[in-house]
């Protein structure tokens, strides 16, 4: 092809482009397609130009709802539009039901999300029969939205006819029926839903009858010591769930206990939050028996639990034998300078975790010269959390020297430490040594002027920090 047929080639497609966008942003959705789809035979179009046909974020006003029967059409046109956004746009009954009309008949649509659509239990029944036609759809997000217990009762009808679906994103415990007879979905998302303790059985009962849910969300559903209970012992005998969240469930020492006996049976779990879930000394400590004998976990989230430096020691003994986990989550726990140095002398020993969050610890200057002692030893840690530990001066001067000697380490967290100007200085030398490094947050710090003037120089030779958080450290001060 001569540059001149080229370049008017080029200016065809500019234009096609142009077009395409001012449709969309018109609404003429129908339009807007058509010239997406002559785009993509041009043999020039780039990937920007195949999600622009293919991916769709789109937003109404009450009063432009109108536009959804173009929206429609080019469902009903079946061509290239993959993923649909229409999430905050209140569609109501309508809407809805102009909606599920298109989708009986649309054929390449995998992905729709209606989150916060206001959609009740009749526009839910709508949807349901839908998903009993459609045989495309992969992805349905309906979060945040009002289908009540009927609504949620034809939702789980419909997953035991649809074998196609994998990602539901809702609410309710009918669902928990459909589970026992569906074999497609993989992925459930049940947070903040008020499930309760009988919402928690109920999907219990689901997981000992389901072989192919392999990650659950119940992130504040209020389950409860029995709710905790009745999962765990379906955990004895699902083999397939390998991702649990349970955040903020209020689960107590006793449903950690149950976990833990949980643990030492199952062998499919691969990651496991238990974040703020009042498990204290007693649960804590029995979940890091626990540990000793499973092999399959690899993520733990213990965060805000109120365990103490009897369970941090424990937990160190468990990174002494266990050779799975790979990230570990205990901020807030009021480990203090001995759970701290604990966990500090045996990852000097452990070849497997990767990443470990301290976060609000107490570990005091004691706990940071304790971990730049593992930075020298230890060569499998990739990301550390040491935010708000009152690890002082004294503590980070050691931490920040032995970055010197450390080539693994890349995201390290040392923000609201009271590490001020000299602490500064040294880590300006480490920085200039260190070359594994890509992020660092020194925030909070009292830096003042001359440390920050030592870190600017030290940055124009280091080549490999990515992200640095300098946040509050009175810059323009000295000490």
């Amino acid at each position: 092809m001569n540059s001149s047929i080229s370049v008017q080639y080029n200016c065809t497609l500019e234009d096609l482009r142009k077009k395409a966008r001012e449709n969309f942003k018109q609404f003429k959705f129908l339009k807007a397609l058509e010239l997406f789809e002559e785009i993509l035979k041009n043999n020039q179009h780039s990937p920007e130009d195949q999600q622009s046909a293919s991916t769709w974020y789109i937003s109404f006003s009450k009063r432009e709802l109108e536009n959804l029967n173009e929206l429609t059409k080019a469902l009903y046109k079946n061509s290239t539009l993959t993923y649909l956004n229409l999430k905050d746009i209140y569609l109501g009954s309508e809407g809805v039901k102009t909606l599920v009309d298109a989708l009986c008949k649309n054929n390449t649509l995998k992905i729709l999300s209606l989150r916060n659509n206001n959609i009740g239990s009749r526009e839910g029944k709508a949807l349901a029969y839908a998903l009993c036609k459609n045989s495309t759809l992969t992805s349905l997000n309906l979060w945040l939205n009002n289908l009540g217990s009927e609504g949620g009762k034809a939702l789980a009808d419909a997953l035991c006819k649809n074998n196609t679906l994998k990602t539901l994103n809702l609410g309710g415990k009918a669902l928990a029926d459909a589970l026992c007879k569906n074999s497609t979905l993989t992925s459930l998302n049940l947070y903040w839903n008020k499930l309760g303790s009988e919402g928690g059985k109920a999907l219990a009962y689901a997981l000992c009858k389901n072989s192919t849910l392999t990650s659950l969300n119940l992130w504040f559903n209020n389950l409860g010591s029995i709710g905790g209970k009745a999962l765990a012992a379906a955990l004895c005998k699902n083999s397939t769930l390998k991702e649990l969240n349970l955040r903020y469930n209020n689960l107590g020492s006793e449903g950690g206990k149950a976990l833990a006996d949980a643990l030492c049976k199952n062998s499919a779990l691969t990651s496991l939050n238990l974040t703020l879930n009042e498990l204290e000394s007693e649960g804590g400590k029995a979940l890091a028996d626990a540990l000793c004998k499973n092999f399959t976990l690899k993520e733990l989230d213990l965060g805000n639990n109120k365990l103490g430096s009897e369970v941090g020691k424990a937990l160190a003994d468990v990174l002494c034998k266990n050779s799975t986990l790979t990230s570990l989550n205990l901020e807030n726990n009021n480990l203090g300078s001995k759970g701290g140095k604990t966990l500090a002398d045996v990852l000097c020993k452990n070849s497997t975790l990767s990443s470990l969050n301290l976060n609000s610890n107490e570990l005091g200057f004691e706990g940071g010269k304790a971990f730049a002692d593992t930075f020298c030893k230890n060569f499998t840690l990739i990301s550390l959390n040491l935010y708000k530990n009152n690890i002082e001066s004294k503590g980070g001067k050691a931490l920040v020297d032995a970055l010197c000697k450390n080539y693994t380490l890349k995201e390290l967290d040392l923000g609201n430490n009271n590490l001020r100007s000299e602490v500064g200085k040294a880590l300006a030398d480490a920085l200039g040594k260190n070359s594994t490094l890509t992020s660092l947050n020194i925030g909070y710090n009292n830096l003042g002027s001359e440390g920050w003037k030592a870190l600017v120089d030290a940055l124009c030779k280091n080549s490999t920090l990515t992200s640095l958080n300098l946040t509050s450290n009175k810059l323009g001060e000295k000490h």
